[in-house]
């Protein structure tokens, strides 16, 4: 089973439930689960806000331009994507450090209150060898745990979208705009009618 549309709209907020409403009815009529249902809504509704807001040059008097959203489910996957005709991402935006590991504790040492008289000491376990550093990554890595300046007012947007989707893909288009896309693997009602097989 195969669905796919695409929207032309205007930049405009009114724009942002259409989308959302057209994606939500879609999958609902397909027998998605209402979870990934969500997901996927927010995640849409994320996108085309920053296409809204960030997705084109517009002087005084003129008309807000658009901006499009295709969307695809394809058998087990659902694959979303918004382009707008603004400036794109500035390069920052296109990759950022990977998360560091987490610290991993030694085990505790044990002292004179740990074990029993009768139970003999057990030695401490080695210390885990040094986490290598972080190399870049671009944002289709799984997503990493929100840090300051991705929870910071500007950019949240992206950081949601990583949260609640399997894969994100940023990239500027040649000339100008920007284009977010990203999947999830769908999960289907029992009495779903369109359920891929």
């Amino acid at each position: 089973m195969s669905i796919w549309w695409s929207l032309h709209l205007r930049r405009e907020a009114a724009s942002v439930p259409l989308a959302r409403r057209l994606l939500l009815g879609t999958m609902e009529t397909a027998g998605v689960d209402p979870d990934v249902c969500f997901d996927l809504s927010v995640a849409l509704s994320e996108a085309c806000a920053n296409a809204v807001e960030h997705g084109g040059v517009q002087g005084p008097g003129e008309a807000p331009g658009a901006y499009r959203v295709t969307a695809y489910l394809d058998g087990e996957l659902c694959r979303i994507e918004v382009s707008d005709s603004g400036p794109g991402f500035p390069a920052r935006r296109l990759t950022r450090r990977a998360a560091p590991a987490p610290a991993v504790a030694p085990a505790p040492t044990p002292g004179p209150m740990s074990a029993p008289a009768s139970t003999p000491a057990v030695a401490p376990a080695p210390a885990p060898a040094p986490a290598p550093a972080p190399a870049p990554v671009v944002l289709a890595s799984a997503p990493a745990p929100p840090t300051a300046a991705l929870m910071a007012e500007s950019g949240r947007g992206l950081c949601l979208i990583e949260q609640l989707t399997d894969h994100v893909y940023v990239r500027n288009q040649p000339g100008h705009g920007a284009v977010v896309s990203f999947d999830k693997i769908l999960k289907w009602r029992e009495d779903a009618l369109l359920r891929a097989v």
